[in-house]
């Protein structure tokens, strides 16, 4: 039996056969899923580490179905117990002998899972796509891969899909990799070991800015909604508990927000961006985060933060000068730098320590009642277009009945400053409401690469650069990609090998 399905078996299976007996005893009826889970106050959920899924943050355990499941958890007046299983394999095993309560897998429905599990769409659509590396020929249909190998991870939706798509009559390959997570296929398309694989589209879309060299060809099927798996040997009473929640989150715009959270910010790199910060993150950034560090350290922040914000601002060139007059590495108005005491805007550690200092002053202006992440998005688009025109903006989304408190309401509203027929009803007149909206989106794509690439305490060290690895995997040695880079190591993306969690995505 794998460790994990040991664990569960000992966590929970003595429970299950300790009800069974004192009911035959009793010659009482089984209580509900429902009422045998607040009965034991624990909702058992079994997952895998990824960041479409769930992850340990920052501040704690968080990603998109985490947050799904923590509401439904409140709701029960129960505890969430969280165990991650190595692959979706043993997420499916442990189902299988109704170990946990919910999967959470990333998968879609298929129809071999009718009589094994019960299924909810959680919101979240994606696709199977088709990826390669770009040195190779574009395939622009299935029946350009005839006679070559597709990779795709164990126990995904791709190898059913495929087989009803007829890959297998175009003499298709289907090569399947236990232990492999979506980030390793990745990994390995990247530095050309595997030519050809099979992803789904969110994933590919979280990890991309690691990848620069994997392109996607085509997609496969239609669109289809992730689900959460159930076991079937419960009764429906928590899945339809979960959908009522889902439903209300769905209703009072949380669902969307959560979407916004975890997917909202992810087409800000493109390949020659993801190239050039990766570049500049081998060979600017080394001299700038001691700097960085302090001063985020004097100011209670992330010092991944206000190195995304500097990288945004001037690509960490401490000498920048714009046009309009702004200058240094934090890209600081004669103004501001006189507002908060910077005499050498073109010094780098007066200018970090301003920009640092700014940011701060900007933060606390956000009301209290905003919860993060939104006071940071916020704050993050006060710093650029000045506190006054956020405000005009989140009056505008308030008297559309929108929420003024979150960022994926105002961020519509921001881009019509520029227009007179919104600008001329405002205080503050008119601004350039796009350019914070890509600003604030730049940025958090920014801090979310930095945060994959290193923790709050470890330093970017561009002396050895790191092996191509899972981000994903609980054992980065077996995931490891060996083979050597075909090009400059230090320009291709790439995740320590020592990496064990997925940082927030903030």
């Amino acid at each position: 039996m794998p460790r994990l399905l040991h664990r569960l078996f000992a966590s929970r299976a003595p429970v299950a056969l300790v009800i069974g007996a004192a009911l035959t005893l009793s010659g009482c009826s089984r209580p509900s899923t429902v009422q045998e889970i607040r009965n034991e106050g624990t909702l058992h959920v079994i997952t895998r580490v990824a960041p479409s899924i769930y992850y340990e943050g920052r501040d704690g355990p968080t990603g998109y179905d985490y947050e799904l499941a923590k509401r439904l958890a409140e709701k029960l007046g129960v505890n969430l117990k969280v165990r991650t299983a190595e692959d979706n394999t043993e997420i499916l095993s442990v189902l299988d002998r109704d170990y946990a309560h919910i999967g959470m897998a990333g998968l879609s429905d298929q129809p071999e899972f009718d009589k094994r599990f019960r299924t909810l769409a959680t919101g979240i659509q994606t696709q199977s796509v088709v990826v390669y590396h770009r040195d190779m020929s574009r395939p622009e249909s299935l029946a350009d891969l005839s006679g070559k190998s597709l990779n795709l991870v164990a126990d995904s939706d791709h190898e059913a899909i495929l087989k009803s798509l007829g890959a297998l009559d175009q003499s298709i390959t289907l090569k399947t990799h236990p232990g492999l997570d979506p980030a390793g296929i990745l990994a390995r398309v990247e530095s050309g070991k595997y030519p050809f694989a099979v992803v789904s589209s969110n994933e590919l879309e979280l990890n991309q800015v690691f990848f620069p060299h994997v392109k996607e060809a085509f997609a496969l099927g239609k669109p289809r909604e992730l689900v959460w798996l159930f076991p079937k040997e419960q009764d429906d009473t928590l899945v339809k508990t979960a959908r009522s929640v889902l439903n209300d989150l769905k209703e009072n715009g949380v669902l969307a927000q959560l979407s916004e959270r975890f997917y909202g910010h992810l087409d800000r790199l493109n390949y020659v961006g993801a190239r050039t910060f990766m570049f500049h993150v081998r060979n600017r950034l080394p001299k700038y985060e001691d700097l960085f560090r302090e001063q985020a350290k004097a100011f209670d922040m992330d010092w991944r933060l206000l190195a995304a914000i500097g990288y945004q601002e001037s690509h960490w060139r401490p000498n920048a000068v714009s046009p309009t007059g702004v200058r240094g590495l934090m890209m600081l108005t004669r103004n501001t730098a006189s507002y908060i005491g910077v005499n050498n805007r073109l010094d780098a550690e007066e200018s970090i320590e301003g920009g640092a200092r700014y940011f701060q002053i900007v933060h606390d202006k956000i009301p209290e009642r905003i919860p993060e992440p939104d006071r940071t998005w916020f704050a993050l688009a006060s710093y650029n277009v000045g506190f006054g025109h956020l405000e005009d903006a989140r009056r505008l989304a308030e008297s559309a009945g929108k929420d003024p408190d979150r960022w994926i309401d105002v961020k519509e509203f921001l881009p019509l400053l520029a227009q007179k027929e919104w600008y001329s009803k405002t205080r503050f007149g008119y601004a350039r409401g796009q350019e914070p909206v890509i600003y604030v989106q730049n940025i958090r794509r920014y801090y979310d690469v930095l945060a994959r690439l290193t923790s709050p305490a470890a330093p970017v060290s561009p002396e050895v650069p790191p092996q191509l690895s899972s981000a994903e995997s609980t054992d980065s040695q077996s995931n490891a990609d060996t083979s050597p880079a075909k090009d400059d190591p230090e320009l291709r993306a790439s995740l320590p090998p020592d990496l064990s969690v997925i940082p927030p995505t903030l």
